[in-house]
């Protein structure tokens, strides 16, 4: 008969809180453990990823609303830039508008006055027979010269014409004569007088040209 002291003492590394741990269990134990830390290491390695990639993929988006405010603050540059250059233009054109009707706010007046002096002129041109007549035409003539100070003083002038060279700027042409004494363009007569306002022409002279 074996001893039940001797048997539990030569079998006591059999058991184990009232069961028995075979070889096997040992080490499909000692396999669990050692895949639970490479699971355990794997988990960490894949935080430690994760908060090295957060960082850059935070400074990507921060990069690119960056982006995006200076693209829109170009865009407002050029925008004022645009709305700066047309207040300037429409600025410029105002003044020049300005100063065109400033210098020559009295063309419509003196156009109208153009044909009241050519009818003066005209009656200067008829011969005076009597004394009444003469007396007429000097007062006439007082008129007349009172009315083209005037003009001048708004800027009216008169446009050369005899002797001149024919320039179309200032002058019409309606007949061509030969004159061997002349040079060929220049001016032979004056049919209607012209005028212009300052650098603006009113009327062009009407003139018989040297052919």
């Amino acid at each position: 008969m074996i001893c039940r002291s001797s048997y539990v003492e030569k079998n006591s590394s059999k058991f184990k809180g009232g069961y028995t741990v075979s070889q096997e269990e040992k080490k499909q134990q000692q396999v669990n453990e050692e895949v639970q830390e490479e699971q355990v290491e794997a988990v960490e390695a894949v935080e430690a990823e994760v908060v090295e990639e957060t960082p850059v993929e935070e400074e990507a988006v921060e990069l690119t609303e960056v982006e995006v405010l200076e693209q829109k603050l170009k865009e407002e540059e050029e925008r004022y830039l645009r709305l700066r250059a047309d207040f300037d233009n429409l600025r410029r054109r105002t003044q020049v508008e300005r100063e065109a009707a400033s210098k020559y706010r009295s063309q419509s007046l003196l156009t109208d006055l153009l044909p009241v002096i050519d009818n003066i002129e005209r009656a200067l041109q008829v011969e005076a027979t009597t004394e009444d007549g003469e007396s007429i035409k000097k007062g006439i003539e007082m008129v007349h010269r009172s009315l083209i100070e005037a003009a001048k003083k708004e800027g009216l002038e008169v446009i050369e014409s005899v002797d001149a060279p024919f320039d179309p700027n200032f002058h019409q042409a309606v007949f061509q004569e030969k004159d061997d004494s002349k040079e060929a363009g220049i001016i032979l007569e004056e049919l209607q007088r012209g005028y212009k306002l300052k650098d603006r022409v009113l009327r062009a002279s009407m003139v018989k040209v040297n052919e």
